[in-house]
C-alpha cells in the first residue's frame, strides 16, 4: 500500500460530435525490463534502430504500421509509427537497475484491435517485472466488451481503478506485477501466500 503508483489524468470535456468515431488511447509503462530483452537496445557498431525494431519484436506489435525509429548512444530507443488515422510510440531506457519502457497508441479501434493481444505483444518485447496499462475512451460504453478481463499471463493484478470523466468519457488503470510462481518450493508456501 505504501508503494502504490500514482496516475494523474487531466481531462477537458466537450460534447462529442454525433458522427465522430470512438477514440481510444492505450498507455503502458513498464519497469525492471528483462535483461536479455533490454540488451537489444544498446547501440553497438553492428546495431541500428531498424535492427532493434526487428530483433526486439516491436515490428510485431502493430505490423501494418509505418515506423520511424531512432537509437541513442550508448543505449536507448525511440519509435513513432502511423497506421491510417492511428499513431503509436515507444521509448526505452535499458540500463540495469532503472530500466523502463513506455508504449502509447491512439486512434485504434479496440473492437477491431484486441487490447489483450496488443498488451501481450508489448510484454513479449520487454518482459518487465512490473507494468501498468491505462485505457482512455472519449465516450461511455461497456468497457468489458472491449478490453475483456484485463489479465496478463504470468502477472498478477496489483491495483485497478476506473474513473468516469465529463461528457461520458472514462479512464481505466491496471497495474500488474510478475507472478513469483512456486517452482519446486513447498506447496504450502503457495497455498499460504
Amino acid at each position: 500500500p505504501n508503494n502504490q503508483q500514482k496516475w494523474h489524468v487531466y481531462s477537458a470535456s466537450v460534447k462529442p460530435l454525433s458522427n465522430a468515431r470512438q477514440c481510444y488511447t492505450v498507455e503502458m509503462c513498464m519497469t525492471t525490463l528483462d535483461k536479455s530483452c533490454a540488451s537489444v537496445f544498446y547501440n553497438t557498431n553492428s546495431c541500428s534502430a531498424s535492427s532493434m525494431t526487428e530483433s526486439s519484436g516491436i515490428r510485431n506489435i502493430l505490423p501494418e504500421s509505418r515506423i520511424c525509429d531512432f537509437s541513442f548512444d550508448p543505449c536507448g530507443y525511440s519509435m513513432n509509427s502511423l497506421e491510417e488515422d492511428a499513431i503509436s510510440t515507444i521509448h526505452v531506457t535499458p540500463e540495469d537497475g532503472f530500466s523502463y519502457a513506455s508504449f502509447e497508441a491512439a486512434g485504434y479501434d479496440l473492437r477491431a484491435v484486441s487490447l489483450e493481444q496488443l498488451v501481450k505483444r508489448v510484454l513479449d518485447c520487454f518482459q518487465p517485472r512490473e507494468f501498468s496499462v491505462a485505457v482512455h475512451c472519449d465516450e461511455g460504453l461497456d468497457i468489458e466488451s472491449i478490453v475483456g478481463p484485463a489479465v496478463a499471463e504470468g502477472y498478477e493484478l496489483h491495483q485497478k481503478s476506473f474513473e468516469e470523466l465529463g461528457e461520458g468519457g472514462f479512464v481505466m488503470y491496471h497495474q500488474f506485477l510478475k507472478s513469483e510462481g512456486c517452482g519446486s518450493r513447498s506447496i504450502l508456501q503457495c497455498y499460504w501466500k
